[in-house]
């Protein structure tokens, strides 16, 4: 499923197939490149059928999944890794399938794909606040906060999201995988607060986390009820310094992860996963997330 949604992403790009399809393993290189990986019949086979259902022509792609199919490599992976003889037979059938619309004549289809860069919805430096439940912000995915359960860390479920808090986060960085796909990097309180932030009280000694990148659009901006509240200037060379390890978010752009992700602050993050700078992080606490005390460490000398 997660390939598939690569799949659609990447097929918007006005790119010629060669061109997708190295994108595609450079965004999965470990399940396109290593052929005795437990995902690389599987990562082959899924290109191949979504590039024939959608017209995209590549000898290389179905060249390769007649390979997997005609040797039974894919079934004989699947084997080892205990997949139960009936479904191996669904398997086959699907691979009989799909090795059938391989070897008639290839049909090219015209696809839809982006006339221009997907134009910025934020500028560095923008400030937003959001209400968040137990530290959560609201999943855009849904059409309404209403929509879905929201589980409590006591472990008690809401069939209502409510709010109960406010956390702020700063567009930090952004840029555009490929010259198309727009992501952005955002930088978040690490706690929520009772009380609606301010650009005022964001500049005090708070603790920050740095969020992963992710895509955003303007219908997820109205969905988590964004505020802009004010700009402040952030200042490149001293943002790498406090975060030297920051990369950009092309495999997020590509894979189309919304920035939605990163925007959980406290309580909804243990305490450990937000290590203050110069402790050691609590790796059994599973991800852990770098962070600055007060904001004016990354902003211009001259805000």
């Amino acid at each position: 499923m997660d390939l598939r949604s690569t799949i659609r992403a990447v097929s918007r790009l006005p790119f010629v197939p060669d061109q997708l399809v190295e994108i595609l393993c450079d965004s999965e290189p470990g399940a396109a490149k290593e052929s005795t990986g437990e995902d690389h019949t599987t990562f082959w086979l899924v290109v191949a059928d979504q590039f024939a259902k959608r017209g995209i022509v590549s000898d290389r792609v179905r060249n390769k999944a007649l390979e997997i199919i005609n040797h039974g490599l894919d079934l004989s992976a699947l084997q080892k890794l205990g997949m139960s003889p009936s479904d191996l037979r669904k398997r086959k059938k699907m691979l009989d399938e799909l090795h059938a619309r391989l070897i008639a004549p290839p049909v090219s289809k015209s696809r839809p794909v982006l006339k221009a860069p997907q134009p910025f919805l934020m500028e560095i430096g923008d400030v937003f606040v959001y209400p968040t439940c137990t530290g959560g912000c609201i999943n855009p995915y849904f059409k309404s906060k209403e929509m879905y359960k929201f589980h409590h860390k006591d472990g008690s479920v809401s069939w209502q999201w409510q709010q109960d808090g406010w956390a702020a986060m700063i567009a930090i960085d952004r840029g555009r995988a490929f010259e198309f796909l727009s992501w952005y990097r955002p930088l978040t309180i690490a706690r929520a607060t009772a009380e609606k932030p301010s650009l005022e009280t964001l500049r005090q000694e708070l603790l920050w986390k740095l969020s992963r990148p992710g895509t955003c659009t303007n219908t997820q901006i109205k969905r988590m009820e964004f505020e802009k509240i004010g700009v402040l200037p952030i200042d490149a060379a001293r943002l790498q310094r406090a975060f030297p390890d920051m990369k950009p978010g092309t495999y997020h752009a590509v894979n189309d992860i919304s920035i939605a992700n990163g925007l959980h602050v406290g309580p909804a993050l243990a305490e450990r996963a937000l290590a203050r700078p110069g402790e050691v992080p609590n790796r059994r606490a599973g991800q852990s997330y770098p962070t600055i005390i007060g904001i004016a460490q990354i902003l211009s000398e001259r805000h």
